[in-house]
């Protein structure tokens, strides 16, 4: 994946990520996707159809396009007139669960649970090798506080078919963690058991440094002394190592090749100014090429200002 550097380059946030076919798609919706016109809806949806037919079998860069359209278009109509018109299209069925559950995040609960479920189970019939249908399941379950069996036999499904699925990973380590329905200890010891077996360039390499994101950021939390020696996690032997050898290794340009590298690197940034450690930080921050990621740099504030202000302490 080429990381580009220009120095200057002014910083905005990309859900895209460094997908240009998806950044021209989104650009193309921004001023048609709410239209009311026929049309208008018929042309849209044929541009969301063609992107994802590209590279079926690349389940990790369906996963990002299919995440990052489902969270601009929820509010829309346009996910569900797919659906509706095409009842047995896989595509258009998991772009209508996955903007349904976007919907209900953002009111805290999804408005008819099982439709979307029984939705992902026929678009999972009609696409049999794709873990996408399921990766909505997944987070329909957590969303909705299914039982944990039910939480572990969707994750099983998942890895059956992409052993290293990012968002999968990255769902159930929220799932594990003490905010949700697990605990501290589950956590680690759910990251001790990625971190045995998966490869260090794997799409869900993050899931490491994004337990220890979220350690840092609940200590920050709780306030008083122990927001103040919240830093302190970073000098731990785990923390340390970790940073180490991700500085060297993720920034550069063959190391990474899955959809949300530049997500990664954004949070290698922000684990780094965290750490104090801002000189080691100008290469990641160089080759995040101003692509900013809502999370986590929302946790400090405006995430552009957060992070032009922690660009510009790299140096």
């Amino acid at each position: 994946m080429p990381f580009l550097s220009r120095r200057g380059r002014s910083s905005r946030l990309a859900p895209e990520l460094d997908d240009a076919d998806l950044g021209k798609l989104l650009k193309r919706l921004v001023s048609t996707a709410r239209s009311s016109t026929a049309g208008t809806a018929d042309l849209c949806v044929a541009q969301i159809a063609r992107l994802l037919r590209e590279e079926p079998d690349d389940f990790d860069r369906r996963a990002h396009r299919l995440s990052v359209l489902a969270g601009f278009l929820h509010e829309s109509y346009l996910p569900a007139t797919w659906a509706k018109r095409e009842p047995r299209n896989a595509d258009a069925l998991v772009l209508c669960s996955w903007a349904d559950l976007e919907q209900g995040r953002s009111e805290g609960g999804l408005a008819d649970a099982a439709a979307v479920w029984k939705r992902c189970l026929l678009a999972g019939e009609l696409a049999p090798q794709d873990p996408t249908p399921w990766v909505v399941m997944l987070n329909v379950a957590r969303l909705e506080g299914y039982a944990r069996a039910d939480v572990f036999a969707v994750w099983n499904e998942i890895v059956a078919r992409d052993r290293w699925h990012r968002e999968a990973y990255l769902s159930m380590l929220a799932y594990l963690s003490p905010r949700e329905a697990g605990s501290l200890p589950q956590l680690l010891e759910f990251v001790d058991s990625v971190r045995t077996h998966m490869p260090a360039n794997a799409p869900c390499a993050a899931v490491e440094l994004t337990a220890h994101v979220m350690q840092y950021h609940s200590a920050v939390a709780r306030g008083g002394a122990m927001g103040l020696l919240a830093g302190n996690h970073w000098r731990g032997p785990q923390a340390a190592e970790l940073l180490d050898r991700a500085r060297v290794t993720w920034p550069q340009p063959s190391f990474f090749s899955h959809a949300a590298a530049v997500a990664d690197l954004n949070l290698l940034a922000y684990a780094l100014t965290a750490a104090g450690r801002r000189r080691e930080s100008a290469p990641v921050f160089e080759a995040i090429d101003g692509k900013v990621t809502d999370w986590p740099w929302r946790n400090d504030g405006d995430p552009v200002a957060v992070f032009e202000s922690a660009r510009g302490k790299a140096g």
